[in-house]
């Protein structure tokens, strides 16, 4: 298929446009940029949903594990023993005590729905790089200091420093009823995990003051694990769920957050496949401006194959053209979707401001920015799907052209 200096010279000639073509070297154009916007949307659709995908999963497991340990009932009483074991099970990384239950918080009359989520010191220094105000530090046991996260901060209008009581409606039982417990914790750091859920919900607080607050003596309520595959998780915990069957269960990441994470994937596929069919519309755009092409060169092809030239050559040439249509929409979308991902947020923001509306609401959206990971291996295919359907697109009117009949085309010339 590799192109003779001949050909080479025909090809560059088709490309340029002549006298009384500037219709077919429009709709030409038209081909190329509706390629280039075709891949440029594939790129930053998939490379958003990858991110969208990613950062949840480094954001969620990292936070929670990739697996939970929880007792029937929500008091696991023989923690250190199924700890033990867990942490034994070949496969597993790591495993720590946790408790989490949820609560109520109040500041100056303003009163919140929490999670109270008790660590124990090395699992709360996880956090320390997401720290916005304040310091970890102070989060000893016994010492009443807490951390919270920024949306709560705000939503309770509580600064570092602040006291904030935590309510515990489960409280002791007295002759008169069932009494709260209120306990009052100073506010020792500010932290933003980047889920808004979390960011809105969670106060951190050493795992002997969770306990101290939930009255649940030396018990906790699950064990946090994490593997070195997250994605055989459950296969790996399966010797510990076999034993500790009827005692605990055992949940994975994947099943903590199926239904989000199979939305994602389903909406993944649906997104790729419309914007698939972008790429192939553009690409008709190709084929209709070769078949122009080929009725405007009718004559110059029969004087062409009059002169020598033979049916490869004038197929291979009207193929370049198309196909360097499509490989030239295929690099400029590439370039326009890489620059589009580089200032997404600047995009969201602008776009945000000429309408008035708020486009990623994190309430909503679950993440405070505008994620993307780009996959090259998505890239290569989508690269390699505008660059194929291309070619395809030219064999029709390459094959017409080859095919044309200079005795019937210059029998009146």
């Amino acid at each position: 298929m590799l192109l003779t200096p001949f050909e080479w010279t025909i090809a560059k000639r088709y490309m340029l446009p002549g006298r009384g073509e500037a219709f077919i070297a429009l709709v030409a154009g038209i081909s190329l940029i509706a390629v280039a916007l075709g891949v440029a949307a594939l790129v930053i659709v998939m490379s958003v949903m990858n991110g969208f995908r990613a950062e949840l999963f480094d954001k969620i497991v990292g936070l929670n594990g990739h697996a939970i340990v929880q007792a029937y009932g929500g008091r696991l009483e023989n923690w250190r023993d199924v700890l033990k074991d867990v942490q034994a099970t070949p496969g597993v990384i790591h495993a720590s005590p946790l408790i989490e239950q949820p609560l109520l918080a109040s500041f100056n009359g303003r009163v919140e729905a929490i999670f109270v989520r008790g660590n124990t010191a090395e699992d709360i220094t996880k956090i320390t790089n997401k720290v916005v105000q304040g310091t970890l530090k102070p989060l000893q046991p016994d010492a009443n200091e807490v951390a919270l996260g920024s949306q709560l901060a705000s939503n309770l209008g509580v600064q570092v420093g602040d006291a904030i009581t935590i309510i515990n409606p489960q409280g002791r039982s007295t002759p008169f009823g069932t009494v709260p417990r209120e306990i009052s914790y100073r506010v020792a750091a500010i932290f933003e995990i980047g889920v808004y859920d979390y960011d809105q919900r969670f106060v951190v607080m050493p795992m002997q003051d969770a306990q101290t607050l939930l009255l649940t003596g030396d018990s906790i309520g699950m064990i946090e694990v994490q593997v070195d595959d997250p994605d055989r998780a459950s296969q790996i915990l399966e010797p510990v769920r076999e034993k500790y069957a009827g005692q605990a269960v055992v949940t994975d990441w994947k099943t903590i957050n199926s239904s989000l994470f199979e939305a994602l994937a389903v909406e993944r596929v649906a997104m790729f496949v419309v914007l698939s069919i972008i790429v192939l519309v553009a690409v008709f755009n190709i084929l209709s401006s070769l078949i122009m092409l080929v009725r405007a060169k009718t004559r110059d092809i029969a004087i062409l194959r009059t002169m020598g030239a033979t049916r490869r050559s004038i197929l291979k040439v009207f193929v370049l053209l198309g196909f360097v249509i499509g490989a030239v929409g295929t690099l400029t979308g590439l370039g326009l979707g890489f620059i589009f991902l580089f200032f997404r947020q600047g995009v969201v923001r602008f776009i945000e401001l000429v309408t008035g509306q708020n486009l990623w609401d994190p309430s909503i959206r679950f993440l405070t920015e505008l994620p993307s990971r780009s996959d090259p291996v998505e890239i290569t295919v989508i690269s390699l799907m505008a660059l194929l359907f291309s070619f395809l697109a030219t064999l029709y009117p390459a094959f017409k052209a080859a095919s044309t009949d200079p005795v019937q085309v210059l029998r009146y010339e």
